[in-house]
């Protein structure tokens, strides 16, 4: 059995059935969340069970807020997002009695794209991913609760440190080094040394860096 596989087992024997389940999937920067994400929400519809990945990365502050914030420099951190627009689709994602737009982060552009894709009502499993859904921080901590079960991705720093750089050569950003230094690996720290537990840990290493 593959791990995606596996992990689709245990969410059949863990969560409650009958009812809309809610999954977080946290990590660090480049632990692999979308990726998993998106592999387990095939292989739960290809076993009958209907499933939706929705990122985090969709309540990005924009750019222009972020420079009037005084947080261009910080983008990707915890406070660089609009928490209370998360916390709200959470909510009614987690009582699935409609179908639900979700905003989604266009990396293109650097920009979010608003109800950029919707979740049916009838799906069973909603796959939330995103670094800080486990973050031991207020008031990131109110989310734990309204998630069914959580994963966390498990990824040694340096192998995280390897992904971003190489995220941003992809990209073609020539100040990518120095971003990673200066904030993707704050951000890195921040996830590592402070999280909530998760029902189950995953000592990932799959290839991509989301």
């Amino acid at each position: 059995m593959s791990e995606v596989a596996s992990i689709a087992a245990t969410l059949f024997r863990h969560v409650p059935h009958g009812k809309r389940v809610l999954v977080a999937i946290a990590g660090a920067p480049g632990a692999g969340k979308s990726t998993l994400a998106a592999a387990l929400a095939e292989a739960l519809d290809a076993g009958g069970h209907s499933a939706a990945a929705v990122p985090m990365d969709g309540f990005h502050y924009d750019d222009a807020v972020l420079d009037r914030l005084g947080l261009r420099a910080r983008k990707g951190a915890p406070e660089t997002f609009d928490f209370a627009g998360l916390e709200s689709l959470l909510q009614r994602l987690k009582r699935g009695d409609a179908d639900i737009a979700i905003p989604l982060f266009d990396r293109s552009i650097e920009l979010s794209r608003a109800a950029a894709a919707v979740v049916p009502a009838g799906t069973k499993f909603v796959l939330v991913e995103g670094n800080y859904l486990l973050l031991d921080e207020t008031p990131w901590v109110k989310l734990r609760p309204l998630f069914d079960f959580a994963i966390f991705l498990d990824v040694p720093r340096e192998e995280l440190e390897r992904r971003l750089l190489q995220r941003w050569v992809e990209h073609g950003r020539a100040d990518g080094p120095a971003w990673v230094q200066s904030n993707d690996m704050p951000n890195v720290d921040r996830v590592l040394t402070k999280r909530l537990s998760a029902n189950l840990v995953v000592q990932a290493m799959v290839s991509d860096a989301a």
